[in-house]
């Protein structure tokens, strides 16, 4: 065992929490308690405004409503289990809690990213094809799409606790096993997400880029009329830029990490595996910024909500700006 978590030590051979933490610790602790907090009080007010405000009741917003549910649960039940039963000690002592942590990670994270998709595909036939978005993106096609991002991810959490179990009854690593935590489990939770991902919002920056195009073909060619549509692209790109650019920078290192590196038959140190995961469980924390905070009816209902107008009066049916 070259590698001892900063608030665990070995007691007679055995990976046990430490009964007087170290100052390491306890910052690290801090830290992570913060992250914990910032993401549930983030995620609760994209959930509070999307159920209160009448003007939120739409497909897409049901969405980033699933969204939040998802990254809400990550922020109450994966922070805390992962600050209990950390990354290092469930390698060396692989426990009930440990699959349990292991199992409400993989599934939530899972629905985050499966969520995150979907509405990547919303936003693609409201950019690309905008004269069917009503009929092709309704409620009831929405729900489908919650139904299957939820289950898909039940299954995958179900499936490693059911490898865990085998695993124990193997000499060695049952051949399923590996396939389920190596192969088909990351394909399912990251890398095919990203691949549709990445094709859906090229194309969205493409189609975007031809309608501002088409913009200024129609418009006339005064200086304040092209910085109108320059200013148009500018956003186009940004917005689309962070939303990608975050959620890759969070997961790919993890996954990428733990799914090439071990490859080369170079073990991956602890420390590393257990920094990538926190960076990854981070995007839970930064999604309600990206998806909400960049909507000016949004941060309106935020502060409508955070004042503690809506105990004073019913703000359901107002028209945020």
């Amino acid at each position: 065992m070259t590698y001892v978590h900063p608030c665990y030590v070995i007691d007679d051979y055995s990976y046990v929490l430490a009964r007087t933490s170290s100052v390491i610790c306890v910052l690290l602790y801090i830290y992570l308690l913060l992250l914990s907090v910032v993401t549930i009080c983030g995620n609760l007010l994209v959930i509070i405004s999307i159920i209160y405000f009448k003007q939120f009741h739409t497909p897409t917003n049901y969405l980033i409503l699933s969204l939040a549910v998802a990254d809400l649960l990550v922020g109450l039940i994966v922070f805390p289990f992962s600050m209990a039963f950390s990354l290092s000690s469930c390698i060396y002592h692989e426990n009930v809690f440990c699959q349990i942590r292991g199992s409400f990670d993989i599934s939530l994270s899972t629905c985050s990213i499966l969520n995150l998709c979907c509405i990547s595909i919303d936003r693609y036939y409201a950019v690309c094809q905008p004269l069917t978005y009503k009929i092709k993106i309704n409620h009831h096609i929405v729900v489908i799409m919650i139904v299957l991002s939820w289950g898909v991810s039940a299954l995958i959490g179900i499936s490693v606790i059911i490898a865990g179990l085998n695993s124990e009854e193997c000499e060695e690593w049952c051949l399923i096993d590996v396939l389920m935590s190596n192969t088909i489990g990351p394909i399912l939770s990251f890398y095919l997400p990203v691949i549709i991902m990445l094709c859906i919002y090229l194309k969205i920056f493409l189609v975007a880029q031809r309608q501002v195009r088409s913009i200024q073909n129609t418009t006339s060619q005064s200086p304040e009329s092209r910085g109108a549509v320059s200013k148009m692209e500018r956003k186009a790109t940004k917005t689309l830029a962070t939303v990608l650019g975050v959620f890759l920078l969070c997961w790919a290192p993890f996954f990428l990490c733990t799914t090439f590196l071990p490859l080369t038959n170079n073990s991956v140190p602890l420390p590393v595996i257990e920094t990538l995961n926190w960076l990854a469980l981070s995007n839970s924390m930064l999604n309600p910024f990206i998806y909400a905070f960049f909507y000016s009816w949004f941060r309106s209902a935020f502060r409508t909500i955070i004042s503690g107008k809506i105990f004073h009066g019913d703000f359901a049916n107002s028209k945020l700006p």
